[in-house]
């Protein structure tokens, strides 16, 4: 067992799937991979399961009955992380976006820095995203600025999924109680964790849309992000820490 573990979920990632976990096997610091799939109908966990002979004690899965949420699929990952010994946890996507070799500036900001989280930002250094339409750019940068101004945060990239926990923030994290399932898990992971006073991090990445596959992003996960940050806000006011 290595000290970090990468936690990738998957819904119709067959396209994806062994090129990303090839990659980060390839990388000169070891991680572990855990890949939860929503019981893909593309057989996504039947790849995995094919690789795991290759990789035995560093690959492993998590087949969930259905389709629940990234948030979801993320809360049974780190759960499953935290009962193992790992120190340091990872959220990353299948789908190339996040350059697996980024994993290793995200994980020395929090093995060799000060980050209690270290975040993979698009927007920390200007706007770095490749193959977005202008729209959907306007829609994450515009979506970042509001999360700051609602909720008082810093980050710059609070919708961003590429990040490195160290373990004791999700222990002290009450995952029983995070609610969102689309891109707002992440802003709610980050605000609790702001509310904690742990230190976060953002270290300037490159986003690469994906070229294989499709994406999850829909209506209903924007409008979650719109009003459940407002909701998110009011609710902290009223609770203590």
């Amino acid at each position: 067992m290595q000290d970090a573990v990468v936690i990738i979920p998957t819904y119709n990632e067959i396209e994806n799937i062994e090129a990303i976990i090839r990659a980060v096997f390839a990388l000169p610091k070891a991680y572990d991979v855990l890949v939860v799939d929503d019981n893909s109908p593309d057989q996504t966990a039947k790849k995995v399961e094919a690789l795991q002979k290759e990789f035995p004690d560093r690959l492993f899965l998590e087949v969930r009955q259905e389709k629940s949420g990234l948030g979801t699929a993320y809360i049974h990952g780190f759960k499953w992380c935290l009962n193992k010994a790992y120190q340091y946890i990872f959220e990353m996507d299948a789908d190339f976006s996040h350059n697996p070799k980024d994993l290793t500036r995200l994980y020395e900001a929090c093995h060799t820095g000060q980050a209690d989280i270290a975040i993979g930002s698009r927007y920390v250094k200007g706007v770095n995203v490749v193959n977005w339409p202008l729209g959907r750019v306007i829609l994450s940068y515009g979506a970042s600025m509001y999360v700051r101004l609602i909720t008082g945060m810093k980050v710059k990239d609070a919708t961003a999924g590429f990040i490195c926990y160290k373990r004791q923030v999700l222990e002290q994290l009450n995952l029983e109680q995070i609610k969102f399932v689309g891109y707002a898990f992440q802003i709610e992971m980050k605000f609790n964790a702001y509310l904690k006073k742990f230190k976060i991090v953002e270290v300037p990445v490159i986003f690469t849309d994906r070229t294989k596959g499709e994406s999850k992003l829909s209506s209903s996960i924007i409008s979650e992000a719109i009003f459940g940050v407002i909701s998110m806000k009011f609710k902290s006011l009223f609770k203590s820490n």
